[in-house]
């Protein structure tokens, strides 16, 4: 990977752009990958490549209801394993819940993939010192983390075609449903099915964003790490949440960029 100097203002940017690239070159990302993440980066960009309040506010509300869920599930695509995968699996560990690889553009070859690399990012995890604030067995926290998606048992009703398999005893059985950039007609089908949908999109103006139970309006990677901080050590009593509010706050961020110029 390309060496990029820690003075550079945009490190973290260029990083996630090199993931991506390597993430292609190994078959783990859809043809489309670099397109989708480049139009999440034109966003980040305009909101600063920073978590904001409001963002921090949707963050501690999915972490709260995460913590009540009975079967909380985080869902990942390809960009979402490059980018953030050992972030959410120490986020799973935390949590106690499964992990599955449910794909818009589904082949068995990137599904078995993109186990493989979770298998080895869970692998280097379990080894890291725990987060500050968990108690209990880190290694045996990390190990214990369902990776799911290999063998699909179960149909999304309301959608058709690849994306709609996922496994029962993974987004099929969850309560709550963590699921980072997603699409819009599969967080429609996950709502309709009476599941709590936290979304992690960076364009406010999106299906996913627009029908989602909670909106994260953040780069995965910061709102893992705040969600990571905020299941460990916050307290985080559930609100009675709106999530257009959210959504129009992070508009106005947007808007309030021309300012900065």
């Amino acid at each position: 990977m390309v060496e990029i100097p820690d003075s550079h203002p945009r490190k973290s940017s260029l990083m996630a752009r090199l993931r991506i690239v390597e993430g292609s070159s190994k078959g783990l990302l859809a043809e489309s990958a670099m397109i989708a993440h480049g139009r999440g980066e034109a966003f980040d960009y305009l909101l600063g490549e920073r978590t904001c309040k409001s963002a921090r506010s949707a963050i501690r509300e999915s972490a709260s209801r995460l913590r009540r869920s009975e079967r909380p599930v985080i869902s990942v695509n390809g960009n979402t394993v490059v980018l953030a995968g050992k972030k959410l699996l120490r986020v799973a560990a935390v949590l106690g819940c499964s992990i599955e690889v449910n794909l818009y553009y589904r082949t068995s070859e990137r599904v078995s993939g993109l186990l493989s690399e979770l298998e080895l990012q869970r692998a280097i995890v379990s080894e890291e010192k725990p987060p500050v604030g968990f108690l209990g067995e880190w290694s045996t926290s990390v190990k214990k983390i369902r990776l799911l998606g290999r063998s699909p048992d179960f149909n999304i009703a309301g959608l058709e075609g690849p994306r709609s398999k996922c496994t029962k005893e993974g987004i099929g059985s969850a309560d709550t449903i963590l699921v980072p950039l997603e699409d819009g007609d599969r967080c429609e089908a996950l709502i309709a099915l009476g599941k709590e949908v936290i979304v992690v999109d960076l364009n406010p103006h999106s299906r996913s964003s627009r029908n989602a139970t909670i909106t994260i309006v953040d780069e995965i990677s910061r709102a893992s790490d705040v969600m990571l901080e905020e299941l460990l050590l916050s307290e985080g009593v559930s609100s009675q949440w709106d999530n257009s509010k959210v959504l129009k706050d992070a508009v106005s961020e947007i808007c309030s960029s021309v300012n900065r110029i």
